[in-house]
């Protein structure tokens, strides 16, 4: 069994983002396998910014650790409505806890349909065992 937390109440992609949808809004971040496969992130950059439209499949940001370089993509697509920016200053707080202080970006959701292609908690778990 893994070592890293994956939520039951989240969705997955392969490229290690989670979201969270409640109502019409998805909150997005990347998973404890993926901070824990970086190690210590050292910087954060976003590209966008609040009132922009991001699709599902396009990077809304990059990652950096001592180890390596990493795009966000976005699960899912809407409008960006907030911006964890003190992770611009404290990246290391998604080592911490990427699924509470540790989010990134929250959007208004255009097709919650789209989540449907995205991995249960069980599917990731077994897609993270074959790397």
């Amino acid at each position: 069994m893994a070592n890293w937390k994956t939520p039951t109440d989240l969705k997955y992609q392969k490229s290690d983002e989670w979201v969270r949808i409640e109502g019409d809004t998805a909150t997005i971040g990347i998973s404890d396998y993926a901070q824990d496969a970086l190690n210590d992130l050292a910087f954060l950059e976003f590209a966008v910014s609040v009132g922009d439209s991001i699709e599902k499949g396009e990077a809304f940001g990059s990652v950096e650790s001592v180890k390596a370089q990493s795009e966000l993509v976005a699960p899912i697509s809407g409008t960006v409505i907030e911006l964890n920016t003190a992770l611009e200053k404290s990246p290391e707080t998604v080592n911490g806890d990427p699924y509470g202080a540790g989010w990134m970006v929250k959007v208004k959701v255009k097709d919650a349909a789209e989540a449907g292609s995205l991995m249960d908690a069980a599917a990731y778990e077994a897609f993270c065992q074959t790397r």
